[in-house]
């Protein structure tokens, strides 16, 4: 997939000269848009992708134990969903809740210290623009011997939103912060209608936590994902749209 922007572009040209020391890499992996396209991206600056990185945890609820995305609320059954469409592996590594950042550190750190025993050298994150996340993931890449490689950085939100939905890119819209944009967005499809519908000064990317997504179908992937929302939900300061695989349901499937 080509992202058409110059900051793209600009992105791509300073990593051809690290292709040829970069073998196996892995991709940081939320199953939302920006991981999806950050994948193809990576593939299409040469890089070779042999993995998936995705954490967990368990919902801190009464008699409720199901492992999901933090914050987006996605099912963990879902990610493995996506990635055997994907078809590469699904490392995940497990987190408490709540989970103080420096636990958080320390288990990325153990997970990513076995990947570069294992001989990955890149991890490929989605962010486009915010320098204190960058920083923080390149703190917790620190000392692990392997380096972050943002293949999206400096992209326009704006065209890149676009750019996704015209290379096929399909997606719902799993959780939105209430008090940025309506929190009757959660569980709508991300296409031209849902960006056109954003409150002014919304990142179209959703880049300041405005809103997350689920991707269903684009490029890399062999089959579709669809899924069923079933409702929404408060939680985490968050709307979260509730997703079961489609064919539990058998209506309502997205895409």
């Amino acid at each position: 997939m080509t992202v058409r922007t110059t900051a793209y572009r600009r992105s791509a040209q300073r990593t051809t000269t690290t292709v040829a020391a970069v073998t196996d890499v892995w991709v940081s992996w939320s199953g939302g848009k920006d991981a999806a396209t950050a994948l193809a991206a990576a593939r299409g600056n040469g890089l070779r992708v042999t993995g998936l990185l995705s954490t967990t945890a368990r919902r801190d609820e009464p008699g409720d134990a199901t492992a999901e995305i933090p914050v987006h609320g996605v099912p963990h059954e879902l990610i493995v969903a996506q990635a055997a469409a994907i078809g590469l592996p699904l490392h995940t590594v497990e987190l408490p809740t709540p989970c103080p950042d420096g636990e958080y550190t320390a288990r990325m750190r153990a997970a990513l210290g076995a990947a570069h025993t294992a001989g990955v050298s890149r991890l490929v994150c989605g962010d486009l623009a915010l320098a204190d996340v960058r920083a923080f993931r390149e703190g917790v890449l620190a000392g692990t011997g392997i380096a972050g490689e943002f293949p999206l950085w400096g992209a326009g939100t704006a065209e890149l939103a676009r750019r996704m939905l015209a290379d096929g890119l399909q997606a719902v819209v799993v959780a939105v912060d209430p008090a940025r944009v309506p929190a009757a967005l959660a569980g709508r499809a991300f296409d031209a209608a849902f960006l056109d519908e954003l409150p002014a000064g919304t990142d179209p990317c959703g880049e300041n936590g405005e809103f997350h997504t689920f991707v269903t179908r684009g490029p890399g992937f062999g089959h579709a994902v669809p899924v069923t929302v079933t409702g929404t939900v408060e939680r985490d300061g968050h709307v979260q749209a509730v997703l079961v695989p489609a064919a539990r349901t058998g209506v309502g499937a997205l895409p």
